[in-house]
């Protein structure tokens, strides 16, 4: 005789799942860890760093995208702000180190993300994605005609000097591993971030807002805080990439990059924590491949091909479709 199944016995099920699930989840982890330390002994260290760079702004806009549901087509003015002011202090002031280079960076970034979002945050859809392009091409044009940036030339020489005091950035080892420690602890917050009860308040606020709002939540401050996150991470990303390249040039501004990391998340997997990682590191190589062969000056058009067939035949993405691959044939 069948023994009748109590809400104890599905609340134990449903937590050995979700245990079976964590382990998967931090194998892979450990595994895509082992390979990111001893990717550069296999590969050029620079760009390994730019991958990560990349993939980091692309985690900062799926934050916001992804999770929020909130298409940004400003996001290069918080690339290029943190890039920028990170170069000018770092070349100007000898006495700064690295580490505070780059946090003047991100916090510069983060106090215009605040204010984009108190500009635009109140706007939806495509109104909203409007004006995070017109406040993004203002800033470009900052950039233009501003002296301190170099304008069209950029700004070059930028010293990568020492972390702490102690440890030598020329080195392009040391300089990787110390972006990978931040692109670890970027990736590890958004993770928590997602997960967390705000987390679960954003998602609610991307499948069905007037829900949300009918249910007491403050969705413009929830999406608001999640702006200025998305900003501070998207600029800690261009502050260390104008590190690691000793660089900052008009290309981070421009409206071209918003788009880039677009097709990034999209690529990846839009609303996955892995996808825009999977997606920056598919775009850049893809980039580097043209770049060095016959079909350089295509570069565009063969993204913007990708672009379209991801949109029409792959909407979840890389690791969204493989998701869906292993939950229909493995459970």
């Amino acid at each position: 005789m069948n023994q009748p199944v109590t809400q104890t016995d599905v609340q134990k099920a449903i937590l050995e799942q979700q245990s079976a699930e964590n382990r998967k989840k931090m194998m892979v982890n450990a595994v895509l860890l082992l390979l990111l330390l001893a990717a550069p002994f296999a590969m050029y260290p620079v760009f390994l760093m730019k991958i990560l760079c990349f993939a980091l702004f692309a985690v900062a806009f799926n934050l916001l995208f992804g999770f929020t549901g909130l298409l940004s087509f400003g996001h290069a003015a918080f690339l290029a702000t943190g890039g920028y002011t990170t170069g000018y202090l770092l070349s100007n002031y000898s006495g700064l180190t690295t580490e505070m280079g780059i946090i003047a960076g991100t916090a510069v970034a983060t106090v215009l993300g605040l204010g984009f979002a108190l500009l635009s945050i109140r706007r939806q859809g495509i109104y909203f994605a409007m004006v995070t392009l017109a406040l993004s091409q203002l800033v470009f044009f900052f950039f233009v005609q501003s002296e301190f940036t170099g304008g069209e030339d950029g700004m070059h020489g930028i010293p990568r000097g020492q972390l702490f005091g102690f440890i030598n950035l020329e080195d392009n080892l040391n300089m990787y591993y110390f972006v990978l420690a931040v692109f670890i602890a970027c990736y590890l917050l958004v993770q928590r971030i997602v997960n967390s009860p705000y987390g679960q308040v954003l998602k609610a606020i991307k499948q069905n807002e007037p829900r949300a709002v009918s249910l007491g939540y403050n969705v413009d401050r929830y999406k608001t805080l999640a702006f200025v996150i998305s900003a501070a991470l998207a600029g800690l990303a261009g502050s260390m990439k104008s590190v690691v390249f000793q660089l900052a040039s008009l290309n981070d501004a421009h409206w071209h990059m918003s788009g880039e990391v677009i097709l990034m998340t999209l690529v990846g997997g839009m609303g996955t924590l892995l996808g825009p990682v999977v997606g920056a590191t598919f775009v850049v190589n893809v980039e580097y491949q043209l770049s060095q062969g016959p079909l350089r000056d295509w570069v565009d058009p063969i993204l913007g091909g990708i672009f379209i067939i991801t949109v029409l035949a792959f909407r979840s993405g890389i690791v969204g479709e493989i998701q869906k691959f292993m939950k229909k044939n493995l459970g």
